[in-house]
């Protein structure tokens, strides 16, 4: 039988045979240290429908009553992005497709809440955005979807412009253009021309592109592509009002009280209304929307702990993130002494040494004196200035001896570092 009429009768996927939806269909697929072909027949018996391997021997070696249970392919990946990609076919909706430097996450939650206003939305669930997340992403949307949104996450050129032929985007956002894996990009201009995918494939469908007219990056980006149907938006019409712990703003006269931390979040802001308004919802409702999202999953999280206020925005950190993040902080209202709690920034390449020693530059201007930095690269950088650890459990022994308490404290690294265990230190 094929693929996708396999799939109309089983329309869940599953990829890890420890957590198998039931009745699904499970995907052998391949990682650096793993073969999924080893657990299909675990899958099997955890309750998968079909097991798509790309290891033809399994089915024959299989017994007799579950032989027909194994689909064999070429390659399960290709397998599976193929078939995202007929399925995004027969869906017939809309697509929205998000990516960028930073902030593409808090974006598309503002996004899908807004849109949610007047159509049956679906988005990418939690970091499902790369060259698995997508498919998966695609394949979890139903007939009684209307619009979906789709997160695109890149470290190298050529992967946005795959993931726009799995989801053929009627519409795109890119967020910023900021210095981010620039070890797979090969630098800035690296970084604008992979975001620049996007642009490409909207341009080629006759698709349109959101895109903030005050940055220069973005702006260069759509002036080099001539045709390239756009919607600008700005952050111009968006007044920032009060000096609470939030983003508050003012638009059309409406106050937007925001559960957000930082100004550098007002860009994510527009984007959503830039998007409600060219679907016609209205004022009220977006911001109704906007005002409805709540940080999680460490990201620019403000919490309130026994001992002290924490900023924890752990879940990733580029260079451009970092010093939005820092400079917010530096400005943030607060009564307490300030300290920085900051782990390595992951993929950078050759620029690994000079942006961290840029960031420990950064906080020993502003006169921040308690920094914790956490990482082979902060701790080459910060070395004789502050207090260095080479991960993040060295980190927590040093904060179970010596604790830190009545301070107002930023946590900032990138995911692989792991900054979140040391809340409970906090």
């Amino acid at each position: 039988m094929e693929l996708y009429e396999l799939f109309k009768k089983h329309p869940r996927i599953s990829t890890d045979s420890r957590k198998i939806v039931p009745d699904s269909l499970f995907f052998a697929l391949h990682g650096e240290r793993f073969d999924g072909n080893r657990y299909a027949a675990a899958a099997l018996e955890a309750g998968a429908a079909v097991a798509v391997v790309d290891d033809p021997r399994l089915a024959e070696q299989a017994a007799a009553a579950t032989r027909d249970r194994y689909v064999t392919v070429p390659d399960t990946l290709a397998a599976l992005q193929e078939l995202a990609a007929r399925h995004r076919r027969a869906l017939g909706i809309t697509v929205l497709a998000i990516t960028g430097s930073n902030g593409k996450t808090t974006t598309k939650e503002l996004v899908g809440r807004t849109l949610s206003c007047r159509y049956r939305t679906a988005m990418t669930q939690g970091n499902l955005n790369n060259h698995i997340g997508v498919p998966l992403t695609l394949l979890a949307m139903d007939d009684t979807v209307e619009f979906g949104i789709v997160e695109m996450g890149a470290s190298h050129c050529g992967e946005i412009a795959r993931l726009c032929e799995i989801a053929r985007p009627d519409f795109g956002l890119i967020t910023n253009i900021g210095k981010a894996h620039l070890e797979g990009f090969g630098g800035e201009e690296g970084v604008m021309r992979g975001k620049g995918e996007l642009l490409d494939a909207l341009r080629d469908s006759g698709g349109e592109a959101f895109y903030l007219s005050e940055s220069d990056a973005l702006r260069r980006m759509v002036e080099a592509r001539p045709g390239l149907r756009t919607i600008p938006y700005s952050t111009a019409s968006i007044e920032t009002s009060g000096t609470g712990e939030f983003l508050e703003a003012v638009w059309q006269g409406l106050p937007v009280r925001t559960r957000l931390v930082g100004s550098y979040n007002l860009a994510n802001v527009a984007a959503a209304i830039a998007v409600g308004t060219r679907f016609g919802i209205e004022a009220d409702r977006i911001v109704e929307a906007v005002e409805s999202y709540v940080p999680d999953n460490n990201r620019s999280q403000k919490k309130e702990t026994v001992f002290n206020t924490l900023i924890l925005d752990a879940y990733n950190a580029n260079p451009s993130s970092m010093r939005a993040a820092l400079e917010n902080f530096f400005r943030e209202p607060t009564t307490r002494k300030r300290a920085v709690i900051l782990g390595d920034m992951r993929e950078l390449g050759d620029y690994a040494e000079a942006e961290h020693r840029a960031v420990v530059e950064m906080i020993r201007t502003a006169g921040i004196d308690e920094a914790y930095l956490v990482g082979p690269h902060f701790s080459a950088a910060g070395a004789g200035r502050f207090a260095v650890f080479p991960d993040v459990d060295a980190l927590c022994a040093h904060l179970t001896r010596h604790p830190v308490r009545d301070r107002t404290v930023l946590v900032k690294g990138s995911r692989g570092i792991r900054l979140e265990k040391a809340e409970a230190e906090l």
